[in-house]
Formats: C-alpha cells, sequence, structure tokens
C-alpha cells in the first residue's frame, strides 16, 4: 500500500478560474445548497430552543419518488427525483416553496442508452451556486444541465455523447460540487486519444458557460468490476492550493488540484471502488470503504490517513512498505474494521458517526479510530447518510425507518422512530428547522420542535494567490466542432498552482502531436487569433494545438465532425498495428468517442472491417459515437455481423438519436431500445451467426414532441426492402442524439464486425 506523489499534470492541461464566493453570514444561514451541506460533512449550523425532536406530522409531503438529497436556497427547495413507469419513466428536477412543497418550476429527462436497471434513478443531489443562483444537476443517465433558478436551462453536457461517459446497472450519479467558477463532475469514461482507456475522471466546467476547463484522472487502472464511484468531493485549501479530495473506482483516495485538474497524490485504499465522500480533520483524511483490502483478507473499513506536508507537483516520498502489515508506516493513523459501501461518515466534535451495512450506528473517536458506542437500528443499510444538528443525528434507514438519536452522552439514545413510505436511499437535508428526507415513494418535510433557531458562523473558505504566471491554460481546454463551424479559445495565464491571473498576451498556436501517442494525427482546422475554425469541407479528425506566449505554453485539444453525408469503408486503414487478437490492425477513426479500446480495424475476407475487441470485460458492452450529441434527422445504415454459434452470438447495433437498434442474436430478434427497461419493443427476425446483414435506422420527430424509431434489416446484397422490418412509436421521443455504433459480447467471447457505415440526412 502507498501514498503517490504526481511528478506531471494530466496530458490536457487545463486551468480554468476559480473566484472565491461571495462570502457573508447569509450564504449558509437558513440555507443548504448541496449534498453535505455548509460544513461538508453532514453538519448543520443551526441549534435550536426547545427539544429538536421532530413532528411526526410532515409540514408537508409529495408523493414523488427519489433515492437522493434536496437542497435549499432562499426559500426555494431543489428535489430531484423520478415518477412513472415503463417507458414513461422520467428524472425531474423540482423547483419548490420551501414552506408550502408548491413546485414552483419542474424540468424532466428520459433515460437514454443506459445500463441502469430497476428503478435506480436519482441517487445524488443537485447543487446550488450562492452567487448565480443557478442549480446544476447531473442525471443517472450523464446530462449534466445548469438552470437559473426560474428554470431556464442555461447550459447542457450529454456527457455519453460528449466525453464517452460509461454507465452501469447500479445507477451512482452522485453529486455536483460548486467551487468559486468551477463546477465539478464526475464519471467513468472513454473518450479519445490518451483518455480512450475507461477510467474515473473528474471534470471541471465553468459554472456560467459550461466551458470544460480540465479534466482529470487521478486514479489507476480501470473501476474494480465496474465500481462507478459517487464519492463527493471534499474541499479545502491547503499549501498554497485549492484542492479536493475523492475516492474513485479503482480503491484509491485521490487529492486533485481544483484549479487546473492536476492529480497531487493518491493512497490506495482497497480493490474496489471507494464510495463514501472523505472528511478532513486537522492534518488527517477520514473515510471508509466496503470492498476487499489490499493488504488484509478482511472486507471494508473505516481508516484516517496522514495528509502529506507537501503538495507541490515536484515529487516527493513514494512508499514501497511491503504489503500486510496491520499498519501501514507514517501514512496510515488508524483503521477500525468496519464495513459500509456508500455511506459517508459524519463528523463532530472529534467524533465520527458512522452507519455500516448491517444497520449500526457507531460513534468513533476520530483521532484514534476507537469505537466508542455502537447502537443496532435496523438489519441493513444502503446509500443514505446521517446528518447532525444540534446535538441529534437524523439517521435514515433502507427499510424505511427514520431514527432521531441523542449523541451527547456517554451512548446514543433512540428518541423517535418513525415509519415512512417507501425505502431510505437519499440523505437528509436540514433547514430552518425542517428535515427533509426522500424515499422511494415520497419526500417528506418534518418540522424539528423548537422555540428558535441560532446559526453558528460558517467557516470562510480561503483561497490561494496566484503567484507568478508559470503555464498557459485554454478556455475551453477541449473543442467540438462541426465542419463549417468555429469557437473562440481563451487563453489564460495562470500561477504555478492553476490559480488564474489574467489573459494572456501575444499568444501563438502550433499543431501538436504528443510524442507518446499511438496515433499521429492532427485536426483539420486552423487558428486565426482566438479564434479556432473548421473549413465547410473539413474532414473527421482530432487532435491537439500547444498554445505559447513568451516562455509559457499550455494545450487545447480538439475534433472536427465531418457533415454529412459521411461514409467510411475502412479500405483505407493501415494495418500496422500488433492486435491482442493476433495479426495487424489499425485503430478505429480516432475522434469517434469510445472507440479505441473497444475497436479495431482488421483484414476479414479478404476485406477490412470494424472488429470489436475481447480483452476487457468491461467492455463487453461497447457504446461509441461517431457525431455530436445536437445532430438529428439523420438515417444511419452498416453493413453487420454477429460472432458466434447455435448456443452464444454477439449483438451488433447502431445507436440513432439516442437508440439502440440491434440484431440480438442468441434471441433472433431485431431490437429497439433505449435503456432496455424504459424502452425495449422486438420483432423477430432469423439471425445467422457469422452472415453479413444490412441494417438501416431513422428517427421521426413529430410536432406533438412524439416520434416513430424505425430499422430494417435484411441479407447484405439483397434488395433492401420498401417496409420498414421494425418500428416503435415513442410518446417522448428523443429528439438529438449523436450517430453510434453498438456491440455486445456476453463475457467477452464473441466479436462483432461491422463495415460500410453511411450517415445520411432524412
Amino acid at each position: 500500500m502507498r501514498i503517490l506523489f504526481f511528478t506531471t499534470a494530466v496530458f490536457a492541461l487545463i486551468s480554468g478560474s476559480v473566484t472565491p464566493p461571495a462570502q457573508s453570514e447569509d450564504i449558509h444561514k437558513g440555507n443548504w445548497i448541496s449534498w453535505r451541506g455548509p460544513l461538508q460533512s453532514g453538519v448543520s449550523l443551526e441549534s435550536y430552543e426547545g427539544s429538536g425532536e421532530l413532528d411526526p406530522t410532515p409540514v408537508w409531503e409529495d408523493a414523488i419518488a427519489g433515492r437522493g438529497t434536496p437542497v435549499v436556497f432562499k426559500g426555494r427547495l431543489y428535489s430531484w427525483g423520478y415518477r412513472g413507469k415503463g417507458a414513461d419513466l422520467e428524472e425531474v428536477i423540482q423547483a419548490r416553496d420551501e414552506k408550502t412543497g408548491k413546485v414552483i418550476w419542474e424540468k424532466a429527462n428520459h433515460d437514454f442508452i443506459s445500463d441502469t436497471i430497476y428503478n435506480r434513478y436519482s441517487i445524488g443531489s443537485p447543487a446550488v451556486d450562492p452567487e448565480t443562483e443557478n442549480v446544476i444537476i447531473a442525471t443517472t443517465f450523464g446530462l449534466v444541465t445548469c438552470y437559473s433558478k426560474d428554470g431556464d436551462e442555461l447550459w447542457q453536457h450529454s456527457m455519453i455523447e460528449r466525453f464517452g461517459r460509461l454507465t452501469f446497472p447500479n445507477g451512482r450519479a452522485g453529486a455536483p460540487v460548486i467551487d468559486g467558477d468551477i463546477a465539478i463532475i464526475r464519471g467513468v469514461t472513454s473518450y479519445w486519444g490518451a483518455d480512450g482507456p475507461a477510467r474515473d475522471r473528474f471534470f471541471g466546467f465553468d459554472k456560467n458557460t459550461g466551458e470544460l476547463l480540465w479534466s482529470s484522472t487521478p486514479g489507476v487502472g480501470p473501476p474494480y468490476l465496474k465500481d462507478s464511484s459517487m464519492s463527493t468531493p471534499y474541499l479545502e485549501t491547503r499549501d498554497g492550493k485549492r484542492v479536493f479530495y475523492a475516492g474513485t473506482g479503482c480503491g484509491n483516495i485521490v487529492c486533485v488540484n481544483v484549479n487546473d485538474g492536476t492529480p497531487i497524490w493518491r493512497y490506495q485504499i482497497s480493490k474496489g471502488g471507494v464510495n463514501s465522500s472523505p472528511l478532513i480533520l486537522g492534518d488527517n483524511l477520514i473515510c471508509i470503504h466496503g470492498k476487499e483490502n489490499l493488504d488484509t483478507t478482511e472486507i471494508g473499513r473505516a481508516f484516517a490517513i496522514k495528509l502529506p506536508a507537501d503538495y507541490d507537483n515536484t515529487g516527493g516520498v513514494v512508499d514501497e512498505e511491503q504489503k500486510g502489515a496491520p499498519r501501514i508506516n507514517d501514512v496510515e493513523v488508524w483503521r477500525n474494521r468496519l464495513e459500509m459501501f456508500t455511506s459517508s461518515p459524519v463528523l463532530v466534535d472529534d467524533k465520527v458517526y458512522q452507519v455500516v451495512k448491517t444497520g449500526s450506528l457507531y460513534c468513533l473517536d476520530a483521532n484514534s479510530g476507537k469505537t466508542l458506542w455502537e447502537l443496532k437500528l435496523a438489519n441493513e443499510q444502503l446509500h443514505a447518510s446521517p446528518a447532525y444538528a444540534d446535538g441529534k443525528l437524523y439517521v435514515p434507514l433502507f427499510p424505511g425507518e427514520f431514527f432521531v438519536i441523542d449523541v451527547t452522552g456517554e451512548e446514543g439514545k433512540v428518541l423517535q422512530k418513525i415509519e415512512l413510505d417507501g425505502n431510505c436511499i437519499g440523505s437528509p437535508a436540514i433547514c430552518n428547522g425542517i428535515v427533509y428526507v426522500h424515499t422511494t415513494e415520497k419526500l417528506y418535510a418534518f418540522k424539528i420542535k423548537n422555540d428558535g433557531i441560532n446559526w453558528a458562523e460558517a467557516p470562510v473558505a480561503e483561497y490561494p494567490e496566484a503567484g507568478e504566471a508559470a503555464k498557459l491554460s485554454a478556455v475551453p481546454v477541449d473543442v467540438l466542432l462541426q465542419a463549417g463551424g468555429s469557437a473562440d479559445v481563451k487563453i489564460l495565464q495562470a500561477g504555478a498552482n492553476g490559480v488564474p491571473i489574467g489573459a494572456a498576451s501575444d499568444v501563438n498556436f502550433a499543431k501538436f502531436v504528443p510524442p507518446t501517442a499511438k496515433v499521429k494525427a492532427e485536426m483539420d482546422a486552423s487558428f486565426s487569433g482566438s479564434t479556432i475554425s473548421a473549413a465547410d469541407d473539413a474532414k473527421l479528425s482530432a487532435g491537439a494545438w500547444k498554445a505559447t506566449s513568451g516562455d509559457l505554453s499550455g494545450i487545447v485539444r480538439g475534433r472536427v465532425i465531418s457533415n454529412l453525408p459521411y461514409n467510411e469503408d475502412f479500405e483505407a486503414f493501415e494495418l500496422d498495428a500488433d492486435s491482442v487478437a493476433g495479426g495487424k490492425m489499425a485503430y478505429p477513426p480516432l475522434p469517434w468517442i469510445g472507440a479505441r479500446l473497444k475497436w479495431e480495424v482488421r483484414e476479414l475476407n479478404g476485406t477490412k472491417v470494424l472488429a470489436k475487441t475481447l480483452d476487457r470485460v468491461l467492455f463487453q458492452r461497447s457504446l461509441s459515437f461517431i457525431g455530436g450529441p445536437e445532430l438529428s434527422n439523420y438515417a444511419l445504415q452498416a453493413d453487420v455481423m454477429t460472432d458466434g454459434n447455435r448456443r452464444v452470438k454477439s449483438v451488433v447495433g447502431l445507436i440513432n438519436q439516442r437508440y439502440i437498434i440491434a440484431l440480438i442474436g442468441n434471441a433472433n430478434k431485431l431490437e429497439i431500445s433505449s435503456n432496455h427497461e424504459r424502452v425495449k419493443h422486438s420483432v423477430s427476425f432469423p439471425i445467422s451467426a457469422n452472415k453479413w446483414y444490412t441494417l438501416k435506422t431513422k428517427v421521426d420527430v413529430n410536432e406533438d414532441g412524439s416520434g416513430v424509431v424505425r430499422g430494417k434489416a435484411w441479407v447484405k446484397g439483397e434488395p433492401e426492402p420498401e417496409a420498414w422490418t421494425i418500428e416503435f412509436e415513442h410518446k417522448n421521443v428523443h429528439k438529438m442524439g449523436a450517430p453510434g455504433l453498438f456491440g455486445f459480447s456476453p463475457q467477452s467471447q464473441k466479436s462483432v464486425f461491422i463495415d460500410n457505415i453511411a450517415i445520411t440526412q432524412n
């Protein structure tokens, strides 16, 4: 086990602006603007004149399901839930009157091409920016949207189609974090180039414009067994830098520079993902996990690790102590044999309160890790974390039981147990004497009995000074252009700690190919001043640019999407790389999102085709995108073939406007799906393994918002049938979406083949 210091920054340089938010006593007084509240620890600043127990009769309630935490700002409560069934199920963010629960506005979105199963939706929280009063939400299926306080959409990213975000059956989304001018979003992504491998990544967006400021890959390796971590970053200023700490799907605790995304250090604590959010007490970081430890056969542990004294990125001690010791050198301060996969700890007065998976509440000494007391509350617990106010813990338990625990004595004492409808998966929020808690059936508002409320002062965040200019940063750091389009790229000077100083002058741009790049490619575009443009006939391409100003430099990356029609038969590809399957291959087109490690160009029966790789089980279900998420009204066609035998066959399909139209080999069906549990419609279609078929897809949108998804398939070389083989009417049809490719190889056993791709405008 080791703590590592990084000596180099991520390839995409990357700096944005972090401006200290307006600080006043009003920011947190009467507000709960993020998942873990004003202290990032689930602790309220409120104290009460009176009992502090809950009135068991809700002030108000609403019958909408949810698995997350609402937030409150200036009299408005923003809740995130879901409603409906089947194809009509939708995630909904609602702005409500804090006192009455009345909905002021709401925005709904439907799932698309995710792996989410059952009703695992809205596992996370919105975040409110106290400066602008805007609200940012990251949906289960990868839409990151910023809304004004009045519900106007200000900007949006489809993380799946734009940055290659992967989805998993657990549906964990987590919560955005806003710090200064930066909105931090996380997810497991498979993008392009150096970011092609699936990794747990963090993205810093300009909170006002949605421009990408940086991306960061602070962990190592892919998430273990699809552990998509939802650990929410904890922020502080330390050693002259604004930083955040979080767990990753590869079992690390990481520290990252908020200003530019540079990984500072990591500490691998487990084999599987760390989902709980960490806490900071002095020079120690405290957290918990529920996976296999690296140095023992035990599962899970609560722990504290000592933070390093030096946060410079110029190197440091790499701890090579052997595994197996119960205490690992000077890094691990303490550990306790507790097991919790997702629920996060609460820190109050040097005491850590943690609910474990078996439904017990533990109180630990935060300095030694010693168990002070244990209180059995239920038989199981899942995601929900406790919240604290004025000597009491408010603890939702998975079976639908809501406890109020007095923690002022030497033992925890149950004051109340309230039975709620549905399961408690979301964590409570405490604001103005009201405790809000969401269940899988209702959103509740319970009043804390009191004769008056007092507010403690919130600590004021300190932000570092920039210092002298040490590098350049591009805003945005990643550009997506349609042929014929252009974008402005701002180049800023930044200090060594990433804090922006101001606009750079006399900036020059030159195409840049990283010396380690396996695919030597350039973006088919040009700079004029600070504007990058792609000609009308620009080719599908991707590459990087080096910006220089005096002795300072920085990198901006970009992709160009060619105009329709687009055709690819792979014959021009040079097969000059070694394939893991044996023989020679070429990488797929670099600008395709999430394609490099999922597909390769090979020779098959005298022609060159695209073949799905089989060396990574993580990619047994593969989605790759050719264009941008704003495309619509197009026809997508390709020749496709499944591999296999009578018992096991692969699945091959095309993605058109967020629908997968696929040949399901084992079932002998042609199927239209989006999320499989929301939209799934099929017809019988005989499929022979190792036989080529032509597949054609189209989505028609009606004026009322409904539409029809269409697909047809026929044996390659035979005449195209006039009628569509399959049609699906969708009441809320997806209006746009990137064209793409889909392949599924059960347990990575059988490949998928695609050739002669054609995208045309309807």
